[in-house]
């Protein structure tokens, strides 16, 4: 018996939603603990999220590519576990307040 064209694209979509909870998932686990979100916020710094990619050269071309993946990370962060973004950010300020009083 032939599945319908209809059948095959519900499949398809079923497995993509599953496939994105697994990762969801995934990442709700990394963003658990504090190594795990220390380790995605240094991803998010470096990926230069929080900057201008723009460099007057070719350069903006390297910089909007690690931006482009940070923001994808980002966006996963998000759909997985909103209120662990709040809390990087918290650890990270208290991280700068500790480097800085220890100077």
């Amino acid at each position: 018996m032939r599945t319908s064209k209809k059948e095959e694209q519900e499949k398809r979509l079923e497995n993509e939603k599953l496939e994105r909870e697994i990762l969801l998932n995934d990442v709700r686990h990394v963003l658990s603990s504090v190594q795990g979100r220390r380790f995605v916020w240094r991803i998010l710094d470096m990926a230069g999220v929080y900057r201008s990619s723009f460099t007057g050269n070719s350069t903006t071309f390297f910089n909007e590519g690690a931006r482009n993946i940070g923001l994808r990370v980002l966006s996963d962060v998000m759909d997985a576990k909103p209120e662990a973004f709040l809390l990087m950010q918290q650890e990270d300020k208290k991280r700068k307040e500790r480097k800085a009083n220890a100077r």
